[in-house]
């Protein structure tokens, strides 16, 4: 289920392989909607790091929630699953090949953290901040592209 009020989207799904990539794509394709270009990279690789540990660590289910909330100039992106269990940062060696995804999380993000839940789970959650050039409520219209361009060109210089 996807709801998506102007600015919150919110995706419910079990954190299996193939769902993972699809919300990815949701979440890419709800930043673009959003003219939030710029934040899709870090936005997608934080909520693959975050599926990606329901997948691996979560019990009794992979069942989670997803959602990503623009407020003022950041946007929040959290997953909720219902593993009480609380995530840690580790220390991975150069040659593991998995335990770097909160590091990741925290190179990417402004913030990050986690929100027990009691024995209902948790919602671990990372904050982008918003380029302030892409909060534009909505793209120009030819008419008002032309007419801006007009301004531009005849501004003094000075």
């Amino acid at each position: 289920m996807i709801s998506k009020p102007s600015r919150h989207c919110t995706v419910e799904l079990q954190a299996l392989p193939s769902r993972i990539g699809q919300v990815r794509r949701i979440v890419s394709a709800q930043l673009r909607y959003w003219h939030l270009d710029p934040l899709i990279d870090p936005a997608a690789l934080g909520v693959t790091e975050l599926l990606t540990n329901v997948h691996q660590h979560a019990q009794p289910d992979k069942t989670c929630t997803v959602e990503i909330e623009l407020l003022f100039d950041r946007l929040t992106v959290s997953v909720r699953d219902h593993d009480p269990r609380l995530p840690t940062v580790c220390d991975a060696e150069p040659f593991d090949t998995g335990g770097r995804g909160l590091s990741l999380i925290e190179a990417v993000s402004e913030s990050w953290g986690v929100h027990p839940l009691g024995d209902a789970g948790k919602t671990v959650w990372f904050a982008l901040p918003t380029p302030s050039v892409t909060l534009k409520s909505a793209p120009l219209t030819g008419h008002e592209r032309k007419k801006r361009t007009a301004q531009v060109r005849s501004a003094p210089v000075g």
